[in-house]
């Protein structure tokens, strides 16, 4: 009955960290004509990932970030494959940060991991699926490689996203450590 018990339990906190990363779009700085948001919405994700661990986080992120897309009002994409990186395998990777399962006092470093993660799925997003709508010109520079063009546009919002994930797990470490270590599990 154990472990019934706790596959419902870790259903319930999947769906209700999907719902609060959703919420948390909601409250996001538009950086980008064209898409690129400063959000909270990985916090959440991270977080089950680190309780639960890898599988159930990249589980958790694909379903957030398929449901973005298909909630979203914002939305942008070009084809399949752009809703594919973007979307459901960017929010995919950041379940990463379930490397560190059950390890609160890494989860900064789990954040880390995450948004370094997606923005890898971002970056190659930008180089393939982009790079023929890259413009002449960007942030006052003469755009000549979509590979430099790709980092500087996912860099300009992907950096500060991870930083504030890193900042506010950082912030959670400790009061939501027997949380995040599966203390209340066992």
């Amino acid at each position: 009955m154990k472990n019934v018990n706790q596959t419902t339990r870790m259903l319930c906190e999947g769906a209700v960290s999907i719902a609060l990363a959703y919420a948390l779009t909601f409250v996001e700085l538009d950086l980008w004509f064209q898409g690129g948001s400063i959000s909270a919405a990985m916090i959440p994700i991270i977080l089950f990932a680190v309780r639960w661990g890898a599988g159930w986080g990249i589980a958790a992120g694909l379903a957030f970030g398929t449901l973005k897309y298909f909630l979203g009002l914002d939305s942008f994409v070009i084809s399949w494959v752009s809703i594919v990186f973007d979307y459901t395998g960017a929010y995919a990777m950041v379940g990463l940060a379930g490397l560190f399962k059950r390890k609160a006092s890494l989860v900064p470093v789990a954040a880390l991991v995450a948004g370094a993660a997606r923005f890898i799925v971002h970056y190659i997003s930008g180089v393939t699926v982009y790079a023929e709508w890259m413009p002449e010109t960007f942030m006052g520079m003469a755009m000549t490689s979509p590979f430099f063009y790709s980092a500087l546009y996912n860099g300009g919002y992907m950096l500060p996203s991870t930083l504030l994930a890193v900042v506010v797990c950082a912030a959670l470490m400790k009061p939501l450590s027997k949380f995040l270590n599966g203390e209340d599990l066992k």
